[in-house]
């Protein structure tokens, strides 16, 4: 075989490569096009701290309401969201980590990282969905004058950093409490949680009280 020749084949060789690299890659660009990004284990990202400062500047500041007429049956939750799929079963599947599901969307394995005390599960039932701003919180602060509609959809707003998978007695523990009277035990998680109680109040122009309002500008000017 001539050195010639022998350098057209390898040339031929190396295009028939090239060919089939550039098919492959394609390939899977179109694959990954069809399946989209993996599952974000997270809420929705907050605005960021500089904006939560804005926003919070903006809110009106008054003492909270009251209580009276208040019942969570005034939030309807949690709804069907897809299939046999409800709110608190989507969060499950979308803050755990390899979650599997059974036929009826129910999460039967799986673990969940609880980002307000550090704490990992791999049972759901350890797990709860809590309301980053409290229904009842969001009640005494304006969604007492709402209607129905749009109360469920506070109470299970997917958009909105107003969702999270964490350990349910923490969630428990803090029951209706703002941000003055109780916070995530890691800190390093609560400059976050302030600025996704922030968005959520502005999205839904809740009103904040002083102490809530001086606690989260002390949270967010150190973000």
């Amino acid at each position: 075989m001539s050195g010639v020749y022998a350098r057209r084949l390898s040339g031929s060789s190396r295009r028939r490569r090239l060919g089939v690299l550039g098919a492959l890659t394609a390939a899977m660009s179109a694959v990954a096009l069809l399946t989209g990004p993996p599952a974000q284990a997270a809420p929705p990202t907050p605005v960021s701290a500089a904006t939560a400062r804005t926003y919070l500047s903006s809110l009106t500041v008054q003492a909270p309401g009251s209580s009276t007429g208040y019942s969570r049956d005034l939030f309807p939750h949690w709804i069907t969201q897809s299939g046999t799929c409800n709110t608190r079963e989507v969060v499950l599947k979308r803050d755990g980590s390899n979650v599997q599901q059974d036929s009826s969307c129910a999460a039967v394995s799986g673990t969940w990282y609880s980002e307000y005390d550090g704490a990992t599960w791999s049972a759901a039932s350890d797990v709860d969905i809590d309301h980053v701003v409290p229904l009842s919180e969001a009640w005494k602060s304006g969604a007492n004058s709402w209607t129905t509609a749009k109360r469920q959809g506070f109470a299970n707003d997917l958009t909105r950093p107003q969702l999270i998978a964490v350990t349910d007695s923490v969630n428990q523990s803090k029951g209706d409490k703002d941000p003055a009277a109780w916070l995530p035990s890691r800190t390093s998680y609560r400059c976050t949680y302030a600025r996704m109680w922030v968005h959520v109040k502005y999205y839904y122009n809740l009103t904040v009280d002083s102490a809530e309002k001086s606690a989260l500008q002390s949270i967010l000017n150190g973000c």
